[in-house]
C-alpha cells in the first residue's frame, strides 16, 4: 500500500493532483477541498490510499491521514465504493459525517450527489458504529458543515489552485451563485464538486 506520497506539484486538474515523486509523476484523485491547498510548483504530502482493480490501479489523496481513514471506513458499507467515499468527503469534513452518522441526520448524507433518501437511511445503519467520535473543532454543533468555511471560499481556492485569475474565479462563482442558492433554500449542503464542474465549463467557454 502507498500510505503517502510527497514531493513538488507537477500539475493540477479539477479531480486529480499530479505529485512528483523520485522523477515520476503520480496522478493522485482528490476532493476540491484538498486541491485547493495545493500549488503548482510548491511541495504537498498527501495521505494516499490505493484502490486496485482488475482493469485499474488509482490512487485516491487526501489532506491528513484521519481524511484517508474515513475514506476508507466509508467503503466498508455496501454499496459504497471509492468514487461516492471522495463526494460525501468533498461535502463534508471527517467529523462533519461522524456528527451526521452518529445523530442519524439523513439531511447531511443527502446533500451528497448520488445518495438518496433511502441509501442515506441504509448508511446510517451501516456505519453506526463504524466512524467512531468527532476528533477535531469541526465536532461541534451544525451537522452537515461543509470542509471550508462557505462553499463560495472553497469554490474561490480551487479555480485559483488550477491557476485561473482572481477576476475569473470571481466571475466563475457568481455564475454558478444561482445554483448554490437553491440547494441553501431546500436546506442542502451546495454541492461543491459539481459547482466546480459547472464553474470551469463556464470559464472554457469564456477563454
Amino acid at each position: 500500500m502507498i500510505a503517502f506520497v510527497s514531493g513538488p506539484v507537477a500539475a493540477l486538474a479539477p479531480t486529480t493532483a499530479v505529485i512528483e515523486v523520485g522523477g515520476v509523476g503520480m496522478a493522485v484523485q482528490c476532493t476540491p477541498g484538498t486541491l485547493a491547498g495545493l500549488r503548482v510548483g510548491q511541495e504537498a504530502r498527501l495521505a494516499t490510499s490505493l484502490v486496485v482493480r482488475e482493469d485499474s490501479l488509482t490512487l485516491y489523496g487526501f489532506a491528513d491521514d484521519d481524511e484517508r481513514q474515513v475514506f476508507e471506513l466509508l467503503q466498508t458499507a455496501s454499496g459504497v465504493g471509492p468514487r461516492l467515499a471522495q463526494a460525501m468527503l468533498a461535502v463534508h469534513s471527517p467529523d462533519a459525517l461522524r456528527i451526521a452518522v452518529s445523530t442519524g441526520d439523513e439531511k447531511a448524507l443527502t446533500a451528497v450527489p448520488g445518495i438518496g433518501k433511502k441509501g442515506a437511511q441504509k448508511l446510517l445503519l451501516e456505519l453506526k458504529d463504524r466512524l467512531g467520535e468527532p476528533v477535531g473543532a469541526a465536532g461541534r454543533p451544525g451537522v452537515g458543515s461543509a470542509v471550508s468555511s462557505s462553499w463560495s471560499d472553497q469554490l474561490h481556492a480551487a479555480l485559483i489552485g488550477l491557476g485561473y485569475a482572481t477576476r475569473e474565479a470571481d466571475d466563475a462563482v457568481a455564475l454558478v451563485t444561482p445554483q448554490a442558492e437553491a440547494a441553501l433554500a431546500e436546506g442542502a449542503q451546495p454541492p461543491v464538486p459539481r459547482l466546480l464542474r459547472a464553474a470551469l465549463q463556464s470559464l472554457n467557454r469564456t477563454r
